[in-house]
């Protein structure tokens, strides 16, 4: 090999060390790092190529992130309306033994953007709680969340130290940062900012509840007729769950309206519905008004009146368990079942919502649209087959289909059954166990209240719900 040769490759080997010491400079890289270096990389032109015997791994710089300054920003107390399907989850409230719920997945997502710093310090309210698989197309929540507005505004709280000259401008996209990390089944539809103590709780108008049914071998007119017995005040120990343990004492609750419906009725001015007035698979809807509900109430309201619809017990069954001073004690029943309930709608006053309209309304409405199209192809495949077997024999629809040991046969009327716990049973259990506490009043009354916290108690800002279906 020439000597010209020889300094041209001693000339691109210098060339290559000057190349990739810039390299490592670029990168952090400090003499000090090869000190205990494990790992040597040559890098050209973008290629890797690993020394023998050496790992391929490349060396990065190692950054801290820093820490989200909360304190540096406002914080702005707002409702939220939510809207989930709530079939595949535990409920909507967090859970100790389960992290499988709605109020969780909304958690990950307000803390994922951001817009709380934790649970504890969000000023957090929930309007209700559902149960495992029951929905909601209008559940409200209140919380502090951050907030662009350096200025005084509704709900608003400044920081400490306000950027001078720092202008206004929008609020932060509220929605739109929600529902690019939340679940496609729930989603975030509206939001309004509101005064600090306004409580998505405390100050609820009133709360709506739809549950949707096949009419089946129902009278639903028997139905429809029943259902207007529960309007007004009315001690429902008989169709709840009574919830004693976690201080539920007192079970009077008003209800505003409550009726039954078809699910698809004909607009004014169309032809006559040509659909079968008797066809079993037609869908209707019970819709319940009222200012507040218990634990399990609406689906124990359904549960009576799908007897009645069934003609297994008479209309009066309702007032007569109302009569809680001829029945104090819940006969045993199965309640419908959780699916088909839906919280529809809760009223506020005072507040202005901001968001309902444009592109995230069109993205829900694409994900409900996404989700009714496979369930609607695998309802009429159900159908199908049903309609097959109806055509190879006589197929009886006599039972309902959504509550359980309600038959015909060998049915056992409700005020003959076993009846659970009094009411004045279950609280001196609690009593017994330190959960609730007997106290003297002012005049020597003994009174009832909640002793230590219960174990299903979440977050400091709000107790277990006591007003809830």
């Amino acid at each position: 090999m020439s000597d010209e040769l020889l300094q041209r490759v001693k000339d691109l080997e210098e060339e290559v060390e000057r190349l990739k010491n810039q390299l490592r400079l670029n990168n952090g890289y400090k003499e000090e790092d090869d000190v205990n270096a494990k790992t040597t990389l040559d890098t050209i032109d973008g290629q890797t190529e690993s020394k023998p015997g050496v790992s391929s791994k490349k060396t990065k710089k190692q950054t801290k992130q820093r820490p989200f300054d909360f304190s540096a920003h406002p914080r702005r107390h707002v409702a939220l309306r939510i809207a989930y399907l709530g079939w595949g989850y535990q409920g909507f409230a967090v859970q100790e033994n389960t992290d499988n719920t709605v109020e969780a997945r909304l958690f990950e997502a307000l803390l994922k953007t951001r817009l709380i710093q934790d649970r504890q310090t969000s000023n957090y309210h929930r309007c209700g709680r559902t149960d495992k698989g029951v929905s909601a197309f209008s559940q409200v929540i209140t919380i502090d969340l951050r907030s662009s507005q350096f200025s005084s505004g509704l709900g608003v709280t400044l920081p400490d130290k306000t950027p001078s000259g720092t202008p206004a401008g929008s609020e932060l996209p509220y929605l739109k940062m929600l529902n690019r990390v939340l679940p496609q089944d729930i989603r975030a539809l509206d939001w309004a900012p509101a005064a600090d103590g306004f409580s998505a709780r405390f100050d609820c108008q009133s709360r709506t509840y739809r549950y949707y049914f096949p009419r089946g071998a129902l009278d639903v007119a028997l139905m429809a007729d029943a259902a207007k017995r529960y309007v007004g005040t009315h001690d429902f120990r008989n169709l709840c769950k009574m919830d004693v343990g976690n201080g539920v004492l007192q079970f009077q609750r008003t209800i505003l309206a409550a009726t039954i419906r078809p699910f698809r009725e004909p607009a004014p001015g169309d032809p006559e519905d040509p659909r079968d007035p008797h066809d079993p698979y037609d869908l209707f809807v019970f819709e319940v008004k009222g200012l507040a509900f218990l634990y399990h109430q609406v689906r124990c309201m359904m549960a009576l009146l799908l007897l009645i619809g069934q003609k297994l017990e008479s209309p009066e069954i309702i007032n007569q368990l109302l009569d809680v001073g001829s029945n104090p004690r819940k006969p045993q029943y199965s309640m419908a079942v959780d699916f088909p309930l839906v919280l529809y709608g809760c009223d506020f006053q005072g507040l202005a919502w901001q968001g309902g309209a444009g592109e995230e309304l069109n993205l829900a409405a694409a994900a409900l649209q996404q989700q009714w199209t496979r369930s609607a192809v695998e309802t009429h495949v159900l159908r199908g087959m049903i309609r097959g077997l109806e055509a190879m024999g006589t197929v009886s629809s006599e039972s309902c289909w959504l509550v359980e040991g309600s038959r015909q046969k060998n049915y056992k009327p409700l005020l003959e059954r076993p009846c659970c716990e009094s009411l004045e049973a279950r609280i001196e259990h609690f009593v017994k166990r330190g959960r609730l506490e007997r106290d003297n009043g002012e005049n020597g009354e003994e009174t009832v209240h909640r002793g230590k916290r219960s174990k299903h108690f979440h977050g400091s800002a709000q107790p277990p719900d006591k007003t809830i279906n």
